[in-house]
């Protein structure tokens, strides 16, 4: 007995997993779940932690073993949807954008949604002019240090702080310059919400990309934001389409279709993971803020008669049904830990990302040489966004000067009406595979990656053999395999094969349901037609009643040697 209950508590100890999952503001929370406990478990539990309830807008991201990102989905089991070892790691991030941000009822909720924009303005995701970029980081100061104070705040602080990959000298200084004169006085939640009215002006504004190619081969991010779906190429949104006017989305394999009132956008994922994931964020998000109630959700299938497809229904509030509840919370506002830091020496940066801060000014243009160098080709061939020369006006120049500066460098100079924090580094925006691009161009520099890029790519610093397969796999990517012609010329033949195929089996399942009516004793005088032919007796004295008899023979001596044992 005592043996048999041993094991009992050590069968339900195996059932017990630990996770964690990595917050907004960087810090950790950690927990126990059982191995059946469902994405909606964990998910409440991570809500109740950050005292939150306007949770309709978040959601759990996570990373498969083949590096595919994933939300997780809430009436599943958490452990078979990871399908990984634990200890399990995730990340706790916006995944629907909040039309208008400053109607958010909690100052918690917007407090969340303010450190989610600010990752968006740091990796490049958030699109903006330089003028756009200097006011949004000085609201971002204001909410985190305060006012300007000349005895805290030595000439040239705001290049400690790090809120886009690189800053040019007249970025800081105008950064500054807004700091010191227009917001002292505000306090940090009033800062943070003019922060969020300013972000959500812009066309990139809740914009998470995924990288594709269209039709021509052309590299391409599309992306759902709260007012509908959006492609850009470079820095450019080339095609806009609002939520009402999108009938469909479906995909096939690598490609990805979406059904417009008047025209058919098709693009081509990297691979058929990617592609589902893609079409399974965009029937979300249009569940989520084109429909008036969740009860109108229904199941999404990508099938038709010749492809195999996936079926997909969304889990959850709508956004009107989250506004109309939103508007109903009466309760005491909780008290909101915020994690900005006052610069110093020991710790300068306020913000997550790489600390080039507190590295010395000089080393740390070298180290932006080293990666913009590191990714030149990669970015070359595989994206469109342009370099530019200098040009006149009001232009943002990154940290890229060095004492190589008098050598053959390329400096990349992004003007002010496409600006990009992360133009001349990462591709713009941010792709999927960004982050280990920088990982892997970090690794042949010979340069370390910070806490913030392991935990963004949520897998651990790759060893030098995985260094070198993942630049195989980025070049492979970049160079495709045939082009997008190839790809539509091989679906077309297959489609072809398939209808073949389909067609002939209709066709022999008919004849044989012919042919056992014709056999049969039904009396319709269409069968007693067919029974009267010439044809019809010959078949049946010569073909049908041999293989009937065989058939009985055959049955016979199977029962016969059933009895028999």
């Amino acid at each position: 007995m005592l043996s048999r209950l041993m094991s009992g508590s050590s069968r339900s100890l195996e059932r017990e997993y630990s996770c964690t999952v990595r917050l907004l503001d960087d810090s950790e929370y950690t927990c126990t779940i059982q191995r059946d406990a469902k994405g909606q478990y964990l998910f409440d539990l991570l809500c109740h932690h950050l005292n939150l309830l306007e949770k309709d807008y978040f959601g759990i991201r996570f990373v498969d073993p083949d590096k595919q990102r994933h939300w997780l989905e809430f009436t599943k089991s958490v452990v078979k949807q990871l399908r990984s070892q634990p200890p399990f790691t995730m990340c706790f991030r916006v995944k629907f954008y909040p039309a208008d941000p400053a109607a958010l009822k909690e100052e918690i909720t917007r407090y969340l949604v303010f450190l989610q924009i600010k990752r968006d303005l740091y990796h490049g995701r958030l699109l903006c002019k330089t003028s756009d970029a200097a006011l949004l980081a000085a609201y971002i100061l204001q909410a985190e240090i305060g006012d300007y104070d000349p005895g805290k705040h030595p000439e040239g602080y705001s290049s400690k702080f790090q809120f886009f990959p690189k800053h040019s000298e007249k970025l800081e200084r105008k950064i500054a310059e807004i700091h010191k004169t227009e917001l002292s006085g505000q306090t940090p939640a009033t800062s943070e919400l003019n922060f969020l009215r300013k972000a959500q002006t812009l066309e990139t504004y809740g914009v998470d990309p995924h990288p594709c190619k269209d039709v021509s081969g052309n590299a391409a991010f599309l992306a759902f934001t709260p007012f509908g779906f959006v492609v850009l190429q470079g820095n450019k949104r080339v095609h806009f389409i609002k939520w009402n006017e999108v009938t469909k989305l479906k995909f096939e394999g690598k490609t990805f279709y979406l059904y417009e009132k008047k025209i058919i956008l098709t693009y081509f994922a990297p691979t058929p993971e990617a592609c589902k994931h893609l079409w399974k964020c965009g029937i979300e998000n249009q569940a989520f803020y084109k429909l008036e109630k969740s009860s109108q959700v229904r199941t999404v299938s990508s099938s038709n008669l010749f492809f195999k497809g996936s079926r997909f229904r969304y889990s959850g509030r709508v956004a009107k049904e989250v506004m109309e509840s939103s508007a109903k919370i009466k309760r005491e506002p909780p008290e909101i830990h915020r994690a900005g830091m006052v610069p110093s020496r020991s710790c300068p940066s306020i913000t997550h990302g790489p600390r080039l801060s507190s590295v010395p000014r000089t080393r740390r243009r070298a180290v932006h040489i080293s990666i913009m160098e590191g990714l030149e080709s990669l970015r070359d061939s595989a994206h469109s966004t342009p370099v530019r020369s200098s040009s006149h006006g009001d232009t943002f120049l990154p940290h890229v000067r060095s004492s190589r500066a008098d050598s053959n460098e390329r400096v990349a100079v992004i003007a002010d009406e496409a600006y990009s924090p992360a133009d001349s580094v990462l591709p713009t925006p941010v792709a999927e595979h960004s982050l280990e691009l920088m990982l892997l161009s970090r690794q042949i520099n010979g340069a370390t990656c910070s806490i913030e890029e392991e935990k963004e790519s949520e897998a651990s610093t790759p060893t030098a053999a995985e260094v070198e397969a993942l630049g195989g796999q980025l070049r492979a990517l970049c160079q495709g395999h045939g082009g997008p012609e190839e790809e539509q010329v091989n679906k077309f033949v297959l489609s072809v094969l398939r209808l073949l195929l389909v067609t002939m089996g209709l066709l022999f399942v008919l004849l044989l349901l012919l042919i056992i009516l014709t056999e049969s004793d039904l009396d319709i005088a269409f069968f007693r037609d067919i029974r009267q032919t010439p044809e019809f007796e010959q078949f049946h004295y010569q073909y049908f009643c041999p293989l009937r008899r065989w058939f009985a023979c055959k049955i016979r001596s199977v029962v016969s040697l059933l009895i028999d044992t």
